[in-house]
């Protein structure tokens, strides 16, 4: 029987082709959870055009389909989940064993929200390094391949995802979490893939991203970041 959907957590996976991946990570979230805490799994797709629904479904998570942007993506998984614990999760990020009893333990102990500190799938030191700094509780060290856990509550009270930004809205969302509440850094891993930064080149993807975090602290809004992003990484 499962708990009651106060105790109960929603995962929320967006996809966009993600069919490489996908069904790897829906694999290591039914090995690697230890309660029957975990309600349901939702991977709110963006409009795929491979496998990726296909795959999601034949491994037991729900569909949801959604305009393309992962901010109106996780925005409508949240209003279909039926947990009042929502956990939002990359296709490429492993969430540790036990996840679920160490969402529930800090939830239970008075936090409405957090996340896990990060690795990455490679032996790069200087992504490491970037990687270690995910343990300091600042909002310059958090991003959402560090996934995130917060109460339903408090995810109407900030009114979720702005879908004005097309990038970096996870960034933007628990700076205002910050705001709002104390923030829980869990001193567990979770391991993200470095794909993006082996495509296109550490130290330039590195270097663009401390960009788009120095214009956002500086006041650039969802647009400037959206164009440097595509000129810089995107399109480079």
């Amino acid at each position: 029987m499962k708990q009651s959907k106060s105790k109960a957590i929603s995962i929320l996976i967006p996809v966009l082709n993600e069919e490489a991946y996908l069904g790897k990570l829906l694999k290591h979230l039914n090995y690697n959870s230890t309660t029957k805490s975990v309600l349901e799994v939702i991977c709110i797709d963006g409009g795929s055009t491979d496998k990726t629904t296909s795959i999601a479904l034949e491994h037991g998570a729900a569909v949801v389909h959604s305009k393309k942007g992962r901010a109106r993506q996780m925005n409508s998984g949240a209003n279909y989940a039926s947990g009042e614990i929502l956990y939002f999760l990359h296709a490429d990020t492993y969430p540790p064993k036990g996840f679920d009893k160490l969402i529930l333990e800090a939830i239970e102990q008075g936090h409405e929200s957090g996340c896990f500190r990060m690795q990455f799938d490679t032996k790069n030191p200087i992504l490491r390094t970037f990687a270690w700094l995910s343990r300091i509780n600042h909002t310059l060290c958090r991003g959402g391949d560090q996934s995130l856990f917060i109460k339903r509550g408090l995810f109407n009270k900030t009114k979720g995802f702005n879908e004005d930004y097309l990038i970096y809205e996870d960034t933007e969302f628990i700076r205002r979490l910050y705001q709002q509440t104390v923030f829980k850094i869990l001193p567990e891993h979770v391991i993200t893939s470095a794909r993006k930064y082996r495509e296109i080149g550490w130290i330039r993807v590195q270097f663009h991203f401390a960009m788009i975090h120095l214009k956002s602290y500086f006041g650039a809004g969802p647009d400037e970041l959206f164009q440097y992003y595509s000129k810089h990484i995107l399109n480079p």
